[in-house]
């Protein structure tokens, strides 16, 4: 089982209104969101340019992924739906030859004012210079804010089976503590400032 800390996310950065052009910067210096992850994560914004609306972490010892990104809300109003939505719209944006949504829920404990959505799924991702798609494992929560306009979703990305020697989490143990590391994510977020959505 992994170690956690609670990581502030979105902290200085700007409001997000999709019905304005320009974001209005917040002034605070602490995050806005906070979640707890595993403790060694690296922060991807350290190494590579993150979009304002994106906080992502990576594992050093794999290749997984976690992001926390802020979006307009979609059309479904059916929570799985919206779940669902958003496990399509990545696996586009990943391009995807393959997609299987493995389980789907809206848990009964709901985090109000949020309404709750999780889903696990498989992709099969293909990777530049690599004769096989990667398969990676999905774990998606969306929290909509519903007077906000706004869906907030974290996606675990954690391969399973690629080329690449040393990215994939191998063996049902290793893989349980990234699914325990999720269920844990899921639980502990938290909004501290409304604020953020303009």
């Amino acid at each position: 089982m992994f170690l956690t800390k609670t990581y502030e996310l979105f902290g200085g950065a700007p409001t997000f209104n999709f019905d304005t052009a320009e974001p209005a910067f917040l002034t605070n210096s602490i995050g806005a969101i906070t979640i707890d992850l595993p403790i060694d994560l690296t922060d991807a914004s350290d190494l590579r340019q993150v979009p304002d609306t994106q906080e992502v972490f990576l594992a050093n010892d794999s290749g997984v992924s976690v992001v926390v990104e802020i979006l307009e809300r979609v059309a479904p109003d059916d929570p799985n739906q919206v779940a669902k939505f958003h496990f399509d719209s990545l696996a586009h944006d990943n391009e995807a030859t393959s997609s299987t949504v493995e389980a789907i829920s809206t848990p009964a404990a709901q985090p109000n004012p949020l309404v709750l959505s999780v889903l696990q799924g498989t992709q099969l991702v293909p990777k530049f210079n690599r004769t096989n798609p990667d398969t990676v494992k999905i774990l998606l929560a969306v929290y909509r804010a519903l007077d906000k306009g706004i869906d907030l979703v974290l996606t675990f990305n954690i391969p399973i089976q690629t080329e690449k020697a040393g990215s994939a989490v191998t063996g049902a143990e290793s893989l349980k503590e990234w699914i325990d590391a999720y269920e844990t994510a899921v639980s502990s977020f938290k909004i501290l400032d409304y604020g953020l959505f303009a």
